[in-house]
């Protein structure tokens, strides 16, 4: 078993690797590789074509074809827990569409769409897993981005329906981006920025200069994808009581503003937002005359926050920094006050002196105001500071053709609580097609989520053919 105290050796590989590909950038091995390999690229024929020139057309089809699997070959073959997802973890083919219409007067709409079925628990045999584990991952069918954007004034614009709003500045670590709920089915296999699910919500932008006033309202109640009971990462051996979700519209519509200005080299950025908490607490609720009954609610948050961003030649600097109030844990601690506030603030450095290549440092810190000890116990496991640190390093090579990308996700000061490490590769066969691989190791800790996923490490292949 991994020690808890530092991040495991087994991690430290990842870095050689890392290391080597920037010494590589440093001496000129870039170039020297890619003479190497320039033999292995076929000259693509240029042919002129007076589309090029064409008048932009009334709707545009857009999708992908996508074929991915995963590996986990960390389980020990003794053990009988998550026995069923040894070996092929995931066997899944994807169907995406996106239909954009160019409508009158500069007016635009979306439909987005998404199907997916996963061989893997035919193969596997689907009597092995629970049914909320072949509910969320056997097959689905879903509209993503769905909505209407246009002018309503030369300095108005309004955006209604299905969308995604990104607030963060962070590639990795959310603090300000609270207002769409995020697919966790999958910890550390993909980025956040394919992880965020899309609500219905109406968003109007006013423009002023260098300002936008940005005002939304939302219409939709939609919560984080989690792990469902009996999947390959569900750290428990229970189920959890029934979720009760909030209504959608009326009273229990979510609110949201900023202002954000841009600047030369540099920009500002304040928030506030009145939210349900995608992470849901137990309540002990009656029923009429019966007996009272557990269930899963979800808090209404208050959040003022600010960012921004500072560019400094090759170097660029940000910071998020944000205070939330209505906080409930999920079992509410004796003789303490149910709801708490938290201040979180997040620092960020990234590079992209290297050639083609960036390298980015992110560190954050949740601290909770009026902690006691108690918030430590009864499946809460708060802390008082909840420390968390990324680093990611991006490069392309062979003409921007091969695309490597190594992350690592840091809980603790030293990993102490826990994290995983992810390296990739991606390599576009032609200007449709791309084929990738890689690999995510996870390491356990003082938090029993990391600590339940330790032995989930895998390989995981994708194909992917976009038209």
């Amino acid at each position: 078993m991994p020690s808890k105290n530092v991040i495991p050796r087994r991690q430290l590989w990842l870095i050689g690797v890392l290391l080597l590909s920037l010494c590589a950038r440093a001496g000129g091995a870039q170039d020297e590789l890619e003479d190497l390999l320039e033999g292995f690229e076929q000259e693509e024929e240029v042919i002129l074509d007076d589309a090029a020139n064409a008048e932009p057309t009334f709707w545009e089809l857009d999708g992908a074809v996508s074929v991915s699997a995963s590996y986990a070959y960390a389980h020990d073959s003794s053990e009988e827990i998550k026995k069923e997802y040894r070996g092929l973890a995931v066997l899944r083919t994807q169907l995406s569409l996106e239909l954009d219409l160019n409508l009158p007067r500069e007016w635009k709409a979306r439909v987005a769409g998404r199907g997916f079925y996963d061989f893997a628990y035919a193969i596997q045999g689907r009597d092995k897993f629970t049914r909320d584990a072949k509910q969320a991952h056997v097959s689905l069918v879903e509209f993503q981005e769905v909505w209407l954007q246009g002018s309503l004034l030369p300095q108005l614009d309004l955006k209604f329906g299905r969308q995604i709003v990104n607030w963060g500045r962070s590639e990795t670590i959310r603090i300000l981006d609270v207002l769409n709920p995020l697919d966790n089915r999958e910890p550390g296999l993909i980025d956040i920025e394919d992880l965020r699910l899309p609500v219905t919500m109406t968003r109007l932008d006013y423009f002023y200069g260098a300002w936008t006033l940005t005002g939304i309202a939302v219409h939709e109640a939609r919560f984080n994808e989690d792990l469902e009971f009996g999947s390959e990462f569900f750290p428990f051996d229970i189920e959890l009581p029934s979720e009760e979700t909030p209504a959608n519209g009326g009273s229990d519509t979510e609110w949201a503003a900023a202002l954000t200005g841009i600047f030369s080299g540099w920009d500002l950025s304040l928030h506030w937002a009145r939210f349900f908490d995608d992470q849901p607490h137990l309540e002990l609720v009656p029923l009429g005359m019966g007996p009272p009954t557990l269930l899963l609610r979800h808090s209404r948050l208050t959040m003022f926050g600010a960012s921004t961003n500072y560019a400094l030649g090759d170097w660029l600097l940000k910071a998020e920094g944000a205070y939330l109030n209505g906080l409930e844990f999920f079992v509410p601690p004796p003789d303490e006050p149910a709801e708490k506030s938290r201040f979180d603030v997040l620092v960020g450095i990234e590079y992209a002196g290297f050639r083609d290549a960036t390298v980015t440092f992110e560190l954050a810190n949740r601290h909770i105001s009026g902690y006691h000890s108690n918030l430590a116990a009864g499946l809460n496991f708060a802390q008082r500071n909840s420390l968390e640190s990324s680093f990611r390093y991006s490069a392309d090579f062979i003409n921007s053709r091969l695309h490597l990308t190594y992350l690592a996700a840091v809980f603790g000061l030293t990993g102490d609580d826990g994290g995983f490490t992810r390296l990739s590769l991606d390599y576009e066969l032609r200007d449709a097609l791309t084929v990738g691989g890689g690999l995510v190791l996870y390491w356990g800790g003082d938090l029993p989520f990391f600590e339940g996923i330790r032995k989930n490490d895998r390989l995981f292949l994708t194909a992917k053919y976009s038209f």
